[in-house]
């Protein structure tokens, strides 16, 4: 198995692990055995957020790896209740402390939120832990163009990362370009769609001819596109399933099929609506 995960430039020089592990609606007490079976199959990137409840799990996890903390790259991210200036600063505050860590490679506000309008706020707050040296970067999570374009608007700091839900059945194209316009890298979360594609035909095709299986196409297609994707399993063979990417690549005409399984197939909550 081929585990040379590359990496992504942030558009503040800073290196992140294209590939990660995600541990959303993983319960705080499975938590730690799957980070820690993640971390031994080779990841070293690991996505949270406050409202998972799981970041004592993760933190617990990484305190017993025994790997250097320079060698890891740790995420999470703001909920929705803890928003505005001076919650912002506290929420961050205990996030660490759960985690047990001194500083955080990259923080997010976890949703717009926008008929609470407080995203402003919230990204001033981000940006003082920035240049304080708490956060290594700082971005944005499930937020549209249009909420983009008033944030940098009114930023000192264009987000480094905006995470969305994006797979083959919701390529979330606007978004995409709305990033790329601003330099933000796009993160991928249910970059599977919770399993619901890994029985298309298309992809199963796909799978038969290089010999993996629907879940390693799909990844390896994120892969290719150039976004930062961070799958998430609990089971140990599947974690090491989803690393193993680097073996095969697919084909302009194989990726083209991928793409056309586009349609409005969201799994989670819609960012301009949803506000908690």
């Amino acid at each position: 198995m081929t585990n040379s995960i590359p990496n992504l430039t942030l558009n503040n020089g800073i290196e992140m692990p294209q590939l990660g592990f995600g541990v959303f609606q993983v319960p705080n007490e499975q938590t730690t055995a799957a980070v820690a079976a993640a971390l031994d199959a080779g990841y070293r990137s690991i996505d949270t957020a406050a409202i998972y409840g799981n970041e004592e799990g993760v933190g617990k996890a990484l305190a017993e790896s025994g790997i250097a903390r320079d060698q890891l790259f740790i995420t999470s991210k703001l909920w929705i209740a803890d928003m505005g200036y001076e919650q912002t600063l506290e929420a961050f505050g205990a996030s660490l402390e759960r985690l047990g860590l001194d500083y955080l490679d990259l923080f997010l506000i976890h949703w717009p939120a926008p008929a609470k309008d407080l995203y402003v706020d919230s990204w001033k707050a981000l940006e003082k832990l920035y240049s304080e040296g708490k956060v290594r970067a700082i971005g944005v999570s499930n937020f549209q163009p249009g909420h983009l374009e008033k944030l940098v608007e009114a930023a000192d700091i264009v987000p480094a990362v905006n995470q969305v839900e994006l797979h083959p059945a919701l390529q979330n194209s606007e978004v995409i370009a709305a990033n790329a316009k601003h330099g933000i890298a796009t993160e991928a979360w249910s970059p599977l769609a919770q399993g619901a594609l890994l029985s298309e035909e298309s992809i199963l095709a796909i799978a038969a001819m290089h010999k993996v299986t629907a879940a390693q196409v799909i990844l390896r297609w994120h892969l290719q596109e150039g976004r930062i994707i961070i799958p998430k399993s609990v089971t140990p063979a599947r974690i090491a399933a989803n690393l193993d990417l680097f073996g095969f690549e697919l084909s302009a005409d194989q990726m083209s099929a991928i793409d056309a399984l586009d349609r409005d197939g969201r799994t989670g909550p819609d960012p301009d609506a949803f506000n908690g």
